[in-house]
């Protein structure tokens, strides 16, 4: 049995590299002044970025069903299975609208599984990574998507957000908050655990939220993930938006502080996240390898 992967642009996974992989990637919507554009097949993460800077009204949306079908269709010419996994559906409702139409489509029942596994960006490119080393072993797509909802939870990310002005556009804040964190230059720091974007610290200073990110990794592998972290399942990555030389220092000091871990990537995030928090956010996150 042969079972193929896919996931969307949100893991950061380029469709070059997909081709390198021997995976599928659906590339993910970005609205732009109501102007539709398709990440990393029509706009690079550079030319968003200069819209986003202009105050350019950027928003995402949903895949077309209909197309990320006919990709399926693609996968399933030379597979028996597909194992799709998409951005967690608590940010965003594409996951479940995927999962209704591989559930009630005939030709996909028992074909197509749709998991949310509630990942995002690093962590989501390491599910990918998973999926194709137990496909390569010959496990199912039943069998796959077993292993990644038992553990997908075993992974957390923190990110420092430098600037507020993206998410008080955003409806996040309201604007007496965000003129009050500009004007004491906070700089939060917000988690993902596996659903929601939410609020972990408030901080001043770009050491002070390292630091604080770093002491919630320790506290995350020492706690939730002790188990995984003292059988050697863990590894460690960072995200940025932007920020590629921060995200490099960053790279060191945890290695500094982690020496025993593997540090997998160094990715920018995804334009879904990216386009909420702005340039210049530095994150990081711990999660199970297979």
């Amino acid at each position: 049995m042969k079972t193929a992967i896919m996931t969307d642009s949100n893991s950061g996974i380029t469709q070059n590299e997909a081709k390198e992989m021997g995976i599928y990637v659906v590339p993910m919507p970005v609205l732009i002044d109501t102007e539709e554009f398709f990440e990393d097949l029509t706009i690079s993460q550079e030319q968003f970025y200069e819209k986003l800077k202009a105050d350019a009204q950027v928003s995402t949306s949903q895949p077309n069903p209909i197309n990320v079908g006919e990709l399926w269709d693609k996968a399933l010419e030379t597979a028996d299975e597909v194992v799709y996994i998409p951005m967690s559906s608590g940010l965003s409702e594409t996951c479940h609208t995927l999962q209704h139409f591989a559930e009630t489509e005939e030709k996909y029942k028992g074909k197509v599984f749709v998991i949310d596994n509630q990942r995002i960006s690093i962590t989501q490119r390491q599910s990918v990574l998973d999926a194709l080393k137990l496909a390569k072993e010959g496990k199912s797509g039943k069998e796959i998507a077993k292993w990644l909802l038992d553990t997908k939870l075993t992974a957390s990310i923190y990110i420092m957000v430098d600037t507020l002005k993206y998410l008080k556009k955003g409806g996040r804040l309201t604007p007496a908050v965000a003129a009050i964190g500009t004007l004491f230059h906070i700089k939060p720091v917000l988690q993902i655990q596996g659903f929601k974007l939410d609020q972990y610290a408030k901080v001043t200073k770009l050491s002070a939220a390292k630091k604080t990110m770093i002491d919630a990794l320790k506290k995350d592998l020492e706690t939730r993930f002790k188990a995984e972290y003292e059988a050697g399942k863990m590894i460690i990555s960072i995200a940025h938006t932007e920020n590629f030389a921060e995200a490099e220092k960053f790279k060191t000091e945890l290695q500094e502080v982690f020496p025993n871990l593997k540090m997998k990537f160094v990715d920018p995030l995804s334009l879904s996240v990216s386009c909420h928090i702005g340039p210049g956010a530095l994150a990081c996150a711990c999660m199970i390898e297979y």
